[in-house]
């Protein structure tokens, strides 16, 4: 049994050029990150001397399209990779062995497809979308990366519309398989009052480091009261830190909260203590304006946007574009007088490593997980050329009388 390999596909407006990937979601492993390897399909005697060029573009937005006035933009363009496709250039020939798709693909179309590989430069930028709220018009914030295709007669002649194709991809960072943080976050603040003697100490300790998107988050709560005043209730929130480093711009957001009075008031000389579970998910802040997601191509693989990463050496002050990082804020009311006890411990939101699953799970999955490897490797080797599946993204196309 030969298990189907799904291909993207997109078309330029006429019709002519045609870009193929295997995928839209490349994941940074700090180390390195996967190559963007893609194949390239002219039409028959089309060119005509000219040359078709493939460009990795990322998009960082950082202010609202509809404040844009006067010329100024809020928005930078960068073109992070370039090649010249076809005809492939002598010095490039030779550079990257084919991966299994490319090799696939390349049998399937014959004399008319070129490959290209790409890679993300060390430290770029994570996808990430912030989302925007209901009267906002225009392209929404974040950074974004698209392959771009073009012909022209030398890199420096940007095409035309009809005979370009751009599409949308994704760089993402998943949680280190060798590090499951066995550091278990914790915080111990206390508080004392003019007027009065003693203190109000909290204790907060989280039950992991790294978090999976859709895991509910477990924090410890310890309070002992030692002062004259009452703990009335207890707050709490998962907050995520946002950076926009283009304009130096820090903001904080509410993904998911929770209020007790169990245990309250609690009185001087008492002491309390309660586990509290928060679940953030992206379903629950639909309608928040600001609230970073991950850079996602469809509604339905939505997710908040995964806490930055640094490789071993670098500092998270050198990272660029949009800087995500999470933290459990605990917030004691004092009442009107005494104000509030306020605590936030960090930890880490991200998505479970490639092949990673958790133990009462592992065991149950390990057979088929290993069956659907062997049937993916062998997909690409086997000579049947109908085990493709190819996901067009269909765009307007141009009248006869347009056609380049």
């Amino acid at each position: 049994m030969v298990v189907a390999v799904k291909v993207f596909k997109k078309t330029t407006p006429n019709g002519k050029v045609t870009v193929y990937l295997g995928k839209r979601d490349f994941i940074d492993h700090l180390d390195h990150s996967d190559p963007i390897d893609g194949v390239i399909v002219v039409e028959n005697e089309y060119l005509q001397g000219r040359k078709v060029f493939a460009q990795v573009v990322t998009t960082y937005r950082y202010g609202r399209e509809e404040d844009e006035v006067m010329g100024v933009k809020f928005s930078k363009e960068m073109i992070v990779a370039s090649e010249q496709v076809v005809p492939k250039r002598k010095d490039m020939e030779n550079q990257d062995a084919l991966t299994p798709i490319q090799e696939k693909l390349i049998k399937k179309m014959g004399s008319n497809a070129f490959p290209f590989t790409f890679r993300f430069p060390d430290m770029s930028p994570c996808s990430v979308t912030l989302q925007p709220g209901e009267d906002d018009q225009g392209k929404p914030l974040g950074v974004e990366y698209q392959v771009r295709c073009y012909v022209g007669a030398n890199e420096d002649d940007k095409g035309h519309k009809r005979s370009t194709v751009s599409l949308a991809i994704k760089k993402l960072q998943f949680a280190p398989s060798d590090n499951v943080g066995n550091r278990l976050p914790s915080s111990l603040v206390s508080k004392g009052f003019t007027f009065s003697s003693g203190k109000i100490n909290l204790e907060v300790t989280l039950d992991r480091e790294i978090y999976y998107h859709g895991e509910k988050i477990g924090a410890n709560i310890m309070i002992s009261n030692n002062s004259r005043k009452m703990v009335r209730n207890i707050k709490c929130y998962v907050v995520q830190h946002c950076e926009v480093t283009m304009i130096n711009t820090q903001f904080s957001k509410y993904v998911a909260s929770l209020e007790t009075r169990e245990g309250c008031p609690i009185t001087p000389g008492a002491s309390f203590t309660k586990v509290i579970y928060l679940v953030p998910l992206a379903s629950s802040n639909k309608d928040r304006r600001g609230v970073a997601l991950d850079g996602h191509l469809k509604d339905d693989d939505v997710n908040l946007a995964s806490s930055t990463l640094v490789p071993d050496g670098k500092c998270s002050i050198d990272a660029i574009g949009i800087v995500i990082s999470y933290s459990l804020r605990v917030k004691l009311n004092c009442g009107t007088l005494g104000g509030e006890l306020v605590t936030d411990v960090p930890f880490k939101l991200l998505h479970r490593a490639p092949g990673f699953e958790p133990k009462e799970k592992s065991q149950t999955l390990k057979k088929m997980k290993s069956v659907d490897r062997g049937r993916y490797q062998g997909s690409f080797a086997n000579d049947d050329d109908d085990n493709i599946i190819f996901e067009d993204f269909a765009r307007f196309r141009l009248s006869r009388d347009g056609i380049e």
